[in-house]
């Protein structure tokens, strides 16, 4: 085959805030308990970003770590895509702040909205750069703040969501066009906005002028997750020419255990190669993926040449999945 250009992860950097909030300590704010809590969704604690802290400060200290793992400075970025509901501002660009606060040079710099997909939809916007000789080091990040939007008189929503950020350095590497490439191999991406009223957020500039709280009904999310995400799954594994028992760890969106559970049963996932940080993260959207993936590197699961599987569902409804050889 002839050589075709790829973009190959580098680097993955994470960064989670400093504040553990434990679910004793919501007790404390709403009626709920540990057990309840766990039983539903597997989470025990969730990290709090400081009010002076802004998800840019979050973005960049993973994007921090992503190029020092890839041995690149800021001087090295050409293109810097940010996934995240919880902007710093309106406008401009969260992107264009993190590029200020990196001292990156000038360059691509924009944000994407997909919620808890935002992370998959960038690595494909970020792919397509990459691959088409648009960028040669692209920085691509889902940093969240999810914490800022909750309601914390809803004991269904607040328990769910942290914040956090993590990154990963997508470089231009020529590949031989076949599976055993590294890089991004293949994707599937969908939105139904028919379901735009079952996870959102109640406020906005154009609407009410205000943030707002987010609002879910949870129960119709969970069972459009676990169809929907494993259709988008299989799409992603025809297009990157590979089988699902090919795949070594599955990294999925970290929004509740029990939806982790039933993708991976439903597409034959061996439970042992299912990688779940919700425990300790909780929710954190975007953040989710990368936050997973640095936590299975650190502790030796994730290693080069792995076949890697990514997942998420969020509002929109929005959903995607990515097949990668690390």
């Amino acid at each position: 085959m002839s050589p075709v250009l790829r973009s190959v992860v580098t680097g993955v950097g994470a960064y989670l805030p400093e504040e553990i909030m434990t679910n004793a300590d919501l007790e404390a704010l709403v009626e709920t308990s540990d057990a309840w809590i766990q039983e539903r969704t597997g989470i025990r604690e969730r990290r709090r970003a400081r009010p002076d802290q802004p998800t840019s400060d979050l973005a960049v200290e993973a994007a921090k770590q992503a190029l020092a793992e890839a041995g690149r400075t800021a001087a090295d970025v050409d293109l810097i895509i940010v996934a995240t509901t919880t902007p710093d501002l309106t406008f401009p660009a969260t992107a264009s702040i993190v590029q200020r606060k990196l001292g990156a040079p000038v360059c691509i710099a924009f944000d994407v909205q997909a919620v808890c997909s935002g992370f998959v939809y960038a690595l494909s916007v970020a792919d397509g750069f990459v691959t088409r000789g648009h960028a040669k080091c692209a920085l691509v990040i889902g940093a969240e703040e999810m914490t800022r939007l909750m309601d914390y008189t809803d004991r269904t929503t607040c328990v769910l969501f942290g914040d956090g950020a993590g990154a990963v350095v997508l470089e231009a590497q020529e590949g031989q066009g076949t599976t055993a490439d590294r890089g991004l191999l293949g994707f599937a991406l969908r939105c139904d906005g028919t379901k735009t009223d079952l996870l959102y957020v109640d406020g906005g500039p154009a609407t009410n002028g205000q943030v707002g709280h987010l609002r879910m009904a949870g129960n119709q999310v969970f069972r459009h997750a676990v169809v929907n995400i494993a259709e988008a799954v299989r799409a992603a594994v025809e297009a990157a020419g590979i089988r699902i028992e090919d795949v070594d760890w599955f990294i999925p969106h970290q929004a509740n255990q029990r939806i982790i559970a039933g993708v991976g049963e439903r597409l034959g996932i061996d439970e042992a190669k299912v990688v779940s940080t919700v425990a300790w993260h909780a929710n954190t959207s975007a953040a989710s993926i990368p936050l997973a993936w640095r936590a299975a590197m650190d502790d030796g699961r994730v290693k080069p040449g792995d076949l890697v599987l990514i997942e998420a569902m969020g509002g929109g409804l929005t959903w995607g999945a990515c097949a990668i050889r690390m």
